[in-house]
């Protein structure tokens, strides 16, 4: 699981220790993916499923795509397809993806690198692995976060960000047990490079056996641990883990992760996912791929898809 790696921790800043009065957040559920398939056919975990939409705000969902090893000819991604309403955030762990839209965004992202498109008031895109990996095959693991835009910027000008590996803000903690990369918001004081409308920070953490990992975060935000691989633990009680669960924590100012001392040969560290927001606390009408405040807008907007408002294929 490259994604960034570093070979000496030492050098990066550290994260500040909880101090006298700070609380942890408390574990209210876990949750287990349970897996299915998306677009043409490729592997996902719904990380946030049986996670109440309230819990989850200002987020819709979560994919876990792969980790999968492809053979020749077998990577698939997606066809033409419309959003309005909210931001996909592709960011990809293993391997290569291609992404175009209709406003002109696009590019591949591959070991580390982040997309991140503001669907806004709407456009088409397609996600789908470059001719080199169809032909040759090959591990590809990543992650998809839907994030819910706030009534008055739903239908905002769409935007996209290409944000690489190296832009990524890197952390450790104080005994460099574990690589925090930072990919949007800020942490301890250390702000990634995403810029969101939405008040929020999305974190891949990596922990070495045994080590544990206090994480600043923001008082006001909701925060979700996903484990992408391994075993551990969350909470100051030692809630456990394991790969594919999330868990749901409570209000505090620091969230608590441990990983276990033996982790087995094929995941030989902790990797988590620590999303969190601003809830927006507005009504949610979800319908496939447009997200919105009323169903009225849910309908106006595969109207304006039918009508083609939201743009034509590039290349089309």
């Amino acid at each position: 699981m490259p994604a960034v790696t570093v070979d000496d921790l030492t050098v990066l800043p550290r994260l500040s220790e909880p101090g006298l009065g700070d609380q942890p957040r408390p574990v209210w559920q876990v949750s287990t993916a349970p897996s299915g398939y998306e677009g043409e056919g490729f592997p996902v975990r719904r990380a946030f499923a049986g996670i109440d939409l309230r819990h989850l705000d200002p987020f819709i969902m979560m994919d876990q795509m792969g980790e999968v090893e492809y053979a020749p000819g077998e990577p698939k991604g997606t066809s033409w397809h419309p959003h309005r309403g909210f931001e996909t955030v592709t960011y990809i762990i293993d391997g290569i993806f291609d992404h175009q839209d209709s406003h002109g965004g696009g590019g591949t992202i591959t070991n580390g690198d982040t997309q991140w498109m503001t669907a806004g008031s709407g456009l088409l895109h397609i996600e789908a692995p470059p001719e080199s990996l169809v032909m040759s095959g090959g591990l590809f693991h990543g992650l998809q976060l839907w994030v819910n835009l706030p009534r008055e910027q739903k239908m905002s000008q769409p935007r996209y960000q290409d944000i690489r590996s190296g832009e990524v803000q890197l952390l450790t903690t104080p005994d460099a047990g574990a690589l925090v990369r930072v990919i949007a918001g800020t942490v301890d004081g250390h702000a990634g490079p995403g810029a969101t409308h939405t008040p929020m920070s999305l974190v891949h953490a990596t922990l070495q056996p045994g080590a544990r990992l206090e994480l600043p975060w923001e008082v006001d935000f909701n925060a979700l641990v996903y484990v992408l691989a391994g075993n551990g633990s969350v909470g100051i009680d030692g809630q456990p883990l394991r790969t594919g669960q999330a868990a749901v924590m409570g209000a505090g100012d620091y969230l608590t992760i441990a990983a276990d001392r033996t982790q087995d040969s094929r995941t030989p560290a902790l990797e988590v996912v620590v999303v969190g927001g601003q809830p927006l606390r507005e009504p949610i009408a979800w319908a496939g791929p447009f997200v919105m405040n009323t169903k009225a807008e849910v309908l106006e907007a595969y109207q304006a898809f039918q009508r083609g408002a939201f743009g034509q294929p590039q290349g089309a």
